[in-house]
């Protein structure tokens, strides 16, 4: 059975970074193959991962729902047979990783059944995987709908602000309302300063907080201009330098998850 791994925080945090670092920490250091799913509307992980997505599951629903409604629906296959044949052929296959784009959200019609049919399909196809990792949305709308499996670990974005924190609280929360399954989670602070020995380092107001809140610290990462160099011409972020400081922060809070990772 996979392991399942979401990432989630509010936009603009970093989501993708950590969530493309991820995978390509776990095929580098063998625990694959990984099943990456980009469960962010906006579909960009591809470009972070270095490769391209031609189709998503959400071109799938409304295609779908469209033969259905328009009577030209195929015979002979059944609606969650030509569903799963449809989301395997979405998948983009790289080295080590697969990736599955969850695309837009849903239309103004009901997608009830559609969205049940399409969880069951990604569950079954998921068994062939070490570890699912989710770039979620903010909103957590794909765990909120149940339209991917329970998660394993949850690891929170921030930017080391106040109000940042106060939504990853808010992430903890929406979790236990919404009943979602969350065996673990965990906090990771993107784009801290650096003090005078070169290490992030954040404002006591911050650390009071994350500890008055019991939220669970797996790492910081701090400023780093090769990320910003990177995202302005498009260049994958997995192709970051191993000496690169934000990679090095990342993949040391990785290391810090053994036994949850």
């Amino acid at each position: 059975m996979a392991k399942t791994v979401a990432v989630a925080g509010k936009g603009g945090t970093g989501k993708t970074l950590v969530s493309a670092l991820l995978v390509s920490y776990l095929v580098d250091v063998g625990r694959g193959p990984v099943l990456a799913i980009d469960a962010d509307p906006s579909t960009n992980l591809d470009l972070t991962l270095g490769t391209t997505v031609e189709e998503t599951v959400g071109d799938i629903r409304e295609d779908t729902s469209e033969q259905v409604s328009t009577g030209t629906f195929a015979s002979g296959i059944s609606k969650p047979e030509y569903l799963e044949l449809r989301v395997n052929q979405a998948i983009t296959e790289e080295q080590g990783y697969d990736l599955l784009a969850m695309g837009r959200p849903e239309g103004p019609g009901c997608y009830c059944a559609a969205n049940n049919m399409l969880r069951l399909c990604i569950d079954r196809i998921s068994k062939s995987y070490n570890y699912v990792v989710i770039d979620n949305e903010a909103g957590l709308e794909h765990l909120s709908r149940r339209t991917t499996q329970n998660v394993d670990l949850l690891l929170i974005v921030s930017d080391p602000t106040m109000r940042g924190l106060k939504t990853a609280e808010r992430v903890t929360q929406l979790i236990d309302e919404l009943k979602t399954q969350v065996s673990n989670t965990r906090l990771i602070l993107n784009r801290v300063l650096t003090g005078s020995d070169g290490e992030p380092t954040l404002p006591p107001e911050l650390s009071k907080f994350i500890n008055e809140k019991g939220l669970k610290l797996a790492g910081l990462i701090p400023m780093d201009p090769l990320v910003a160099e990177y995202d302005v011409v498009g260049r994958p972020l997995v192709q970051l330098p191993q000496e690169s400081p934000a990679r090095q922060a990342v993949e040391a809070a990785f290391d810090s998850l053994d036994g949850l990772l």
